[in-house]
């Protein structure tokens, strides 16, 4: 429940939050040991379209240090999230979630939301949107998570 109020400030903020507590939901095992970059998408989600080359890029750079990006989609019919991604590849890993109780798990509020994850599962941060302008934080983020996983 703490990790949920901190998720309400962060929305309210829309900005990166840390997060005191939490653990991955099961719905993204297997994860065990790895940094993992979550962040829900939908097909008709404008910014998502800017995150997916640069989560691309995150996931080539960092993926051999023990960076796991997994985009969650929350489309209610495969076929759109499917064109989506016929259009905006994914080099990293997906998940569906039509019904939306991954989201709901982690509160998500906006398009697209990202949460970055310890590797013991800890919530370090999260951020709603997508800035190009604000991409160097969040790969300073990744960084520093690699490094303390270290």
């Amino acid at each position: 429940m703490r990790w949920l109020a901190s998720l309400s400030i962060a929305a309210a903020l829309a900005a990166w939050v840390p997060i005191l507590e939490a653990a991955p939901p099961p719905g993204l095992a297997p994860i065990s040991g790895k940094v993992i970059w979550v962040d829900f998408w939908a097909s008709w989600c404008v910014p998502c379209r800017r995150s997916f080359p640069w989560m691309n890029t995150m996931q080539s750079k960092y993926g051999p240090q023990g960076l796991e990006i997994i985009a969650v989609n929350l489309d209610k019919e495969r076929a759109l999230a499917d064109g989506f991604l016929a259009e905006v590849p994914a080099q990293f890993s997906l998940r569906f979630d039509p019904a939306g109780g991954l989201a709901k798990e982690f509160g998500v509020q906006a398009m697209p939301s990202s949460y970055l994850l310890a590797a013991d599962g800890t919530v370090l941060a999260s951020h709603f949107g997508f800035k190009t302008a604000d991409a160097a934080d969040y790969e300073r983020a990744i960084q520093e998570a690699l490094a303390a996983a270290r």
